[in-house]
């Protein structure tokens, strides 16, 4: 299934986004550079990393944070663990996490 829509950030409060724990590591940096771009306007983001193995959103989540702390700009920011588990009926597992400029 492929859904595709257009929205503007600035419509948005709190901008999320997904990203697959299998993927490699450079969408790692890609999601870590956007974050950084997006949190310029926004006051925080939240992130859902998920994947099949229970500890691949772990994993993901702090890669992601050691890449978006090592920015020049010193960016500043807290990270907060939200909810997280395995999808009922599924192989599937997930892990929010809420960054929020400092």
């Amino acid at each position: 299934m492929r859904l595709q829509y257009t929205f503007e950030l600035s419509e948005v409060e709190t901008p999320r986004f997904a990203v697959e724990a299998v993927e490699g590591i450079g969408k790692v940096f890609t999601l870590a550079s956007l974050i950084l771009n997006v949190l310029e306007t926004k006051k925080s983001v939240e992130i859902v990393f998920h994947g099949l193995n229970p500890e691949d959103p772990d994993r993901k989540i702090e890669a992601f944070q050691k890449i978006f702390s090592s920015s020049s700009e010193d960016p500043c920011a807290t990270f907060t663990i939200g909810n997280g588990g395995r999808v009922p009926g599924s192989s599937s597992y997930f892990q929010w996490l809420k960054v929020q400029r400092g």
